[in-house]
């Protein structure tokens, strides 16, 4: 009688298996990989952002082999820690000597310091992520005015290696105030030694405690307003409301207290920002005049360069930003970034920038330009500028 044999299945070959392993192991290690080159270096391709600025270094300081390879007679931990000190003096040196350099000429300290900023930028990136600096109090604060432009110059500061700025707006000194100053601290991205930290919140500059309460905090505090045509931000204003709110009254009916008698309301949030010398009025009881800067939101439409250069004037920073980051999109009808902060792509301002006016009545529009010319004229006089509205 023949007898069967169960045949058992065949198992699967041992150095598959491990094959299989080894792929997924591989796999997990470059996505791990992949994600730190994007926290650390924004995805750019480097090779090693801490091996790189230690490369650097080793050129400006010679030497360098124990920087690279650490001390042998340490322990790894202790090792570690010597690397990182070493590498945070070293930028620190570096920043020092790029201070200290001379600075030339005005022309080529603008197109010359380009390339230095990259380098500037990376290394400040280094020493961030590695644990360096602190969160300070803002030394300077874009403080206004609600659709004159102030969210591009922000974008556009943000550029210089020498500025880190809040993104989302803080609103302190208006509706956070109780919070106190050590919640506002927290706020701050951390710095090194030679940034400066900013925020901007445009309702600051319509805020009647504003100015008492950024004066409490320091006196020495920079002020930057980004003005425009008072006429062209109402109607921008209104347009933003009416893209929330698409039931609102028109433009024109929310103008006039009395259409017939022509008497503008003033009470109107949208017209009342624009009266600039009034606002202004109150803030030169505690700032002078010199420690506020007037950016022209029309001009940085047309020269964003050129206004940028005065921005960076008025910090104290080195004009690293100029003509070379920008270019102009025509379908916005407003110049974009190049090269945002963190991205080796071009950056326009959301779709909720460069909205499409509504058709306003002329009759209306010449009303209120009427209406804004004396407070124009004693902005100009208060501020030392024409900016041409009238």
């Amino acid at each position: 009688m023949a007898v069967s044999a169960a045949v058992a299945p065949a198992a699967e070959p041992l150095p598959r298996s491990i094959f299989k392993k080894f792929l997924v192991m591989l796999c997990s290690l470059l996505m791990s990989l992949y994600v730190f080159y994007c926290l650390a270096d924004r995805c750019q391709t480097l090779p090693g952002p801490i091996i790189a600025a230690g490369a650097a270094s080793e050129e400006d300081e010679g030497g360098g082999g124990e920087f690279l390879g650490g001390s042998a007679e340490l322990p790894p931990w202790q090792a570690a820690a010597a690397r990182r000190k070493r590498l945070l003096q070293r930028l620190k040196q570096r920043r020092r000597r790029q201070e200290e350099a001379p600075a030339g000429g005005g022309g080529s300290r603008a197109g010359g310091s380009g390339g230095g900023g990259g380098a500037a930028g990376t290394a400040g990136t280094l020493a961030l992520l590695l644990g360096e600096g602190s969160k300070r109090l803002p030394q300077a604060i874009i403080i206004g005015v609600k659709k004159g432009g102030t969210r591009a110059l922000l974008e556009f500061l943000r550029v210089h290696p020498d500025v880190r700025a809040v993104g989302a707006e803080p609103h302190f000194f208006d509706r956070n105030y109780e919070r106190g100053l050590a919640w506002y601290r927290d706020l701050m991205p951390r710095t090194l030694e030679g940034q400066i930290t900013m925020e901007k919140t445009p309702s600051y500059f319509v805020t009647k405690e504003a100015p008492a309460r950024i004066s409490s905090m320091s006196k020495g505090t920079k002020l930057i307003v980004v003005v425009r045509d008072p006429v062209t931000r109402a109607i921008s204003d209104y347009t933003q409301t009416l893209s929330k709110k698409p039931d609102i009254p028109t433009f024109e009916s929310l103008t006039f207290k009395n259409r017939t008698t022509g008497l503008i309301d003033t009470s109107w949030s949208a017209i009342q920002i624009g009266i600039y010398a009034k606002h202004l009025e109150n803030w030169l009881l505690y700032f002078p005049i010199g420690q506020i800067l007037f950016v022209s939101g029309e001009r940085l439409i047309s020269d964003p360069a050129g206004e940028l250069g005065r921005v960076q004037d008025f910090l104290g920073l080195k004009r690293i930003i100029t003509d070379k980051h920008f270019y102009f999109n025509k379908t916005k009808g407003f110049p974009c970034l190049k090269k945002a902060e963190g991205s080796s792509k071009p950056h326009c301002l959301g779709k909720t920038k460069g909205r499409t006016h509504p058709d306003i009545d002329q009759e209306v529009v010449q009303r209120l330009r009427d209406f804004y010319r004396p407070f124009n004229m004693k902005f100009y006089q208060m501020t030392g500028q024409d900016f041409g509205w009238d």
